[in-house]
């Protein structure tokens, strides 16, 4: 069950793609229940991909992926791999509240007023890590922005990702000449591909149930989508006539091309 803002709830999976940007070619399919959002099936998709990829000697470097898979746990795992990412932050990160200054030296917070707002705790919140820092109550009593900073709360909370300085490394590459470069290549790459299952092989709808036929369905479609375009690299070209097909290699050896594609990118995308 999933429900996205303004529409009805629905019984729906989750698709996620990888694609090569060199070949257009999927490199990977893969259901998932609708109950979680994109950003929690990313990891898994990229250890299965990765293990896909070393057996054929191949070497991963970056991952370009859109804004739903964005979250601090994502690039702390990533960059522990080895990998570079270009994901654009969700638009709920902000990076701390308005008017307060961040100290690593010390890990503090410092208010418009020159209090500290010192780390208390850290902890799991929905399945997210968090960092906690509170003021004192003889912090803020008095103080001449109170009831605009805290309300009718007796001291300052700042609830923010534990994984703050993951976040503002990929937001920098993002910005940057390549990170742009790189979301001109994951929309002109993946986008397409997407409309292209959803549009002519018929993943619009799945007309199955449970997860594994919902798999049967997306993993086909893929074969269909990588057969097309495996035809059109063959250096074989068909002749008239429908008797011309025998020409292309047996199943087996073409899947077999179908994988050893180089990857020189990954894109993931819903």
């Amino acid at each position: 069950m999933s429900v996205k803002p303004g529409k009805a709830r629905k019984l729906n999976y989750l698709c996620n793609i990888a694609v090569d940007t060199r070949t257009n070619v999927i490199t990977d399919v893969q259901a998932y229940h609708a109950d979680k959002k994109d950003t929690k099936y990313l990891q898994d998709t990229a250890r299965r991909l990765n293990r896909r990829l070393r057996r054929e000697g191949l070497i991963w470097e970056n991952i370009l992926a859109d804004a739903g898979y964005s979250s601090g746990e994502n690039y702390a795992y990533f960059e522990n791999k080895g990998l570079t990412t270009y994901i654009p932050p969700h638009g709920t990160y902000k990076g701390g509240p308005e008017g307060f200054q961040y100290f690593k030296e010390g890990n503090y917070w410092l208010c418009p007023q020159g209090k500290k707002v010192i780390h208390r705790n850290q902890k799991m919140e929905n399945g997210n890590l968090k960092d906690n820092y509170f003021t004192t109550r003889a912090d803020c009593k008095g103080c001449p922005i109170k009831t605009a900073c805290i309300g009718k709360s007796h001291e300052k909370r700042i609830n923010i990702t534990a994984y703050r300085e993951e976040y503002n490394r990929n937001i920098e590459r993002v910005n940057s000449r390549r990170g742009r470069y790189m979301k001109g290549k994951r929309q002109s790459t993946v986008e397409p591909v997407f409309g292209t299952l959803k549009e002519f092989m018929g993943l619009r709808k799945i007309n199955t149930i449970g997860i594994r036929q919902a798999n049967k369905c997306m993993h086909f479609a893929a074969i269909a989508y990588n057969l097309k375009k495996y035809l059109k690299f063959t250096t074989k070209r068909v002749k008239s006539g429908a008797g011309q097909l025998a020409s292309v290699s047996p199943f087996k050896n073409l899947l077999q091309e179908l994988i050893n594609l180089p990857v020189r990118q990954l894109h993931l995308s819903y």
